[in-house]
């Protein structure tokens, strides 16, 4: 087990360090598509929190207690994914309950949270890495957090800039990806503080 990490190292560079979004580039479809609304970015990036630090969890408890003692590890994709799915599912569900304006904003990007490779990619991450229950929750969490801060930044970047002038060349997914590479490398800036591995 890798408990040589305090966990709020390991939160602390989930976040900014080993951002999964910037330092990774996992999770980039949604990140791109839904990033027009600080509103909606911010709907989006508390689901994907949500869903990252609960599943990272069960993950890892599956992986532990069910994978490892059967030796069905090579299935650890597999299961993974129909965690996900499930509690994507359950969330979902939860959405469209409690706040419809919130679920009908997200639309599609909603129960896409399910194939979002950053979420995939923490558990696979929490695997490689050994870590404790309390370490792959804190990760979860923080990559969350990370993911979540990247998204709602872009929004209010993108919102600023549909009053700007911006190059017909540019404009759209163009200015969109240098905002986003612009963006990496501000938190690249934060490398050599906390590492992670």
């Amino acid at each position: 087990m890798n408990q040589g990490i305090a966990f709020y190292a390991i939160f602390f560079a989930a976040i900014f360090t080993n951002n999964i979004l910037l330092t990774n580039y996992l999770g980039m479809c949604s990140f791109l598509a839904v990033s027009r609304e600080v509103k909606t970015s911010q709907g989006l990036g508390m689901a994907v929190t949500f869903v990252l630090a609960v599943t990272s969890v069960l993950n890892w408890l599956a992986y532990r207690y069910i994978l490892l003692p059967l030796d069905l590890v090579y299935l650890r994709y597999i299961v993974f994914i129909v965690i996900i799915a499930a509690f994507v599912q359950l969330l979902e569900m939860i959405i469209e309950r409690v706040s419809d304006q919130l679920y009908s904003s997200l639309g599609i990007f909603l129960p896409l949270i399910t194939v979002n490779c950053a979420i995939l990619g923490v558990s696979l991450f929490m695997v490689i890495r050994n870590y404790t229950l309390i370490n792959s929750f804190f990760y979860g969490l923080g990559s969350g957090i990370g993911w979540a801060l990247a998204i709602i930044s872009m929004a209010g970047i993108r919102q600023k800039m549909a009053k700007s002038r911006v190059p017909k060349g540019l404009a759209g997914a163009g200015i969109t990806l240098i905002i986003a590479g612009l963006m990496a490398l501000a938190f690249m800036g934060f490398s050599g503080m906390i590492k992670i591995t």
